[in-house]
Parts: structure tokens; C-alpha cells; sequence
């Protein structure tokens, strides 16, 4: 007795779609799969059926096939204070979103510090339960990439080995040092002939490269930059102090580390403000940043998200030959006009 007939189309597999098409059945695995192998025009004529037929490839199937968990491991932090770790959420949001559109999956750890995530990721990896990682939040004597790199676990790093003299493992990472040179340099050329910083805490590699920028934007003024500057730990209260400080010795702009500072500095540097682009500069375009018109530094953390995929997943296809990839994407500036009735 045949099968009854239906409106629905019968569920598509690879094997049907190849027959449709008239291709072979690895062209349209590898055109899911290792798209850089398939001719463009053979590669988007695959694609346009494969939407058309609302194809979706098994998970469980492509792990068996190639041995694989499909699995990317990504240590989750805390949320901090809803400014600073804002970029760290946009990351994870894109990563999660490139991983899919792969057929891989972000697996979410936590961990108290480096040494309980490395010893989990060493488990997972070990036990089959991922196929590689992402690390965030690199710091000076990081030991993590060295010791997954020996491991043999395929990993990516989103920030760069800071203090290494050589990398252990490919990274993408802000700079952070060209965007605050670019702000420092709108402020200059609007006519501030003095331009302060407020820095975090020189323990910080991401802070070491953000004060670097501006000290170059201001080299050629200044003999002594350590008095155009304070450093202090990163928040709003914070920010407002080392502002007021800054104001009291005649400095008219401010570049700062981070959103939560500038929000600080805007509510000291406002009171006497005329209308017009508020001379602070922020760094991450914070949605508070966005909301209130505070000009700060935009950072491309999709394309950072899209590039620390590619990466990983080079090397879980064994393309790496040659040096280890080092990405610094440059961030960009948003300038606008505060609202000052939101402060």
C-alpha cells in the first residue's frame, strides 16, 4: 500500500537535496560545512535550495559523522556594574549567533578563576564534551593559553596574551590605543589645547592600551602627561572625582577609560555646558552612553565575535599552517549632543 498523499513536502535530506540539485552529496555538506571550498556561484545555488526546502542539519548526525561534540566552551563572568561588562554581553550574544549559524553551539562554564576554568575546560575537552574554546578577559601573566595550548585544546583568545612575548594562541582584540588617539584628537582640533585623562588602574592591560593612545594624541604638548591625568578604579563616583580634580587644574576636555568614568566626569563637566557636543569622550558606547548623548568610542565587537569564530574554526578543520592569526580591529568614534536633562 503506497503512502498516503500529503501537502507537506517530504523532510529534506542531504542526499535528496543533492539529487535535486545535481550535485554530489559532499558539495552540499561542504558547502554547510566548509563553504570556502565550494565555488561562489555553485555555493549560492545550493544555498537558495537548501532555504527554499527548510532544510536544518542534524546536530546529533554531524557529530557522528565527524566525531565532534559541536560544542565551543565560553567562561561566563559576572555582570559587574551594567556598563563596563555591556561589550562582554554583545560578544557573547554574536558568538552564540556565529557558532549556530556553523552548526556549533556556545556551552556556557563558570568558574572562580583561571585555574578551576582551565582545569574544566582540560575535563570537557578530555572527555569529548567540547571540541574547543574562546577565552576573554586577558590579563598580564595569564597562563591560560599556555597551558590550553598544551593541552592540544583548539582555542581562541578574544583579547590579546598581554605581557607575552610571543602568543601561544590566536587572538582578536579592540584597539583600544587607536580609538582613544582619534578622541583625543576631535577634542584638539575642536580647541581644547588641554585634554585630560581618567584612567583605570595600571594593572590593566586594556587600560595601559587606552592611556596609551591619548598620550600619544597629546605628545607634543605636554613633557609631564602623568599631571594631565588621574587614575582611579572604574565607576561613576569615581569618574565625577577625578573630573572635578581635572576641572580645578584647567583642563577643558576629558577622554576617558570606559563609559562609567565619562558618565562621572559629564555630571561635573554639564553644570556650566552651553549646548553642543559635551567635551568627554567615552570609551565602549555603553547603552547608557547611547541613551544620555555621551560621545564615546564605538568598539566592532560583532566582526570580533565573527573573526574569533573563523579562527576556531580553522583550527578545528586543521587549517592553521603559518604563523598564529593576531587581529586588532580598529573601534570607532560616536560623537552627539548630550541630553543634559537626563543627568
Amino acid at each position: 500500500m503506497g503512502a498516503a498523499k500529503g501537502s507537506k513536502r517530504d523532510t529534506p535530506t542531504l542526499m535528496s537535496l543533492a539529487r535535486e540539485l545535481g550535485v554530489s552529496h559532499q558539495t552540499v555538506s561542504n558547502v554547510l560545512n566548509n563553504p570556502e571550498l565550494v565555488k561562489p556561484e555553485t555555493r549560492e545555488r545550493v544555498l537558495k535550495v537548501i532555504r527554499e526546502s527548510g532544510y536544518r542539519p542534524s546536530a546529533v548526525g554531524r557529530a557522528l559523522r565527524t566525531s565532534r561534540s559541536m560544542s565551543i566552551a565560553l567562561r561566563l563572568r559576572p555582570s559587574g556594574d551594567g556598563v563596563s561588562r555591556e561589550v562582554m554581553d554583545r560578544f557573547v550574544h554574536h558568538l552564540a549567533e556565529g557558532a549556530q549559524a556553523k552548526g556549533y553551539r556556545i556551552q556556557l562554564i563558570t568558574a572562580p578563576d583561571d585555574v578551576d576554568e582551565v582545569r574544566l575546560l582540560q575535563e570537557l575537552f578530555r572527555d569529548g564534551s567540547i571540541d574547543g574554546t574562546i577565552l576573554t578577559d586577558t590579563h598580564f601573566d595569564d597562563l591560560r593559553p599556555q597551558v590550553l595550548a598544551s593541552e592540544g585544546l583548539p582555542t581562541v583568545s578574544f583579547g590579546r596574551p598581554w605581557g607575552a612575548s610571543q602568543p601561544t594562541v590566536p587572538w582578536v582584540d579592540i584597539d583600544g590605543a587607536a580609538g582613544t588617539y582619534q578622541a583625543t584628537r576631535y577634542l584638539l582640533e575642536a580647541g581644547h589645547d588641554t585634554v585630560g585623562f581618567i584612567s583605570w588602574p595600571t594593572s590593566s592591560g586594556v587600560g595601559e592600551d587606552r592611556r596609551s593612545g591619548w598620550m600619544r594624541g597629546v605628545a607634543d604638548l605636554t613633557d609631564d602627561p602623568a599631571k594631565w591625568m588621574v587614575t582611579c578604579q572604574d565607576s561613576v563616583r569615581e569618574g565625577a572625582a577625578a573630573a572635578a580634580e581635572l576641572r580645578s587644574r584647567g583642563f577643558t576636555a576629558l577622554v576617558c577609560a570606559g563609559d562609567s568614568l565619562a558618565l562621572g566626569a559629564a555630571s561635573v563637566f554639564r553644570v556650566d555646558h552651553e549646548g553642543g557636543p559635551l567635551p568627554i569622550v567615552g570609551f565602549d558606547d555603553s547603552p547608557v552612553a547611547r541613551s544620555l548623548g555621551l560621545s564615546s568610542i564605538s568598539q566592532p565587537v560583532e566582526d570580533a565575535a565573527a573573526q574569533a569564530i573563523s579562527i576556531l574554526l580553522k583550527l578545528l578543520r586543521g587549517d592553521h599552517d603559518g604563523p598564529l592569526e593576531q587581529l586588532l580591529l580598529p573601534p570607532s568614534l560616536r560623537i552627539r549632543d548630550l541630553e543634559l536633562f537626563a543627568l
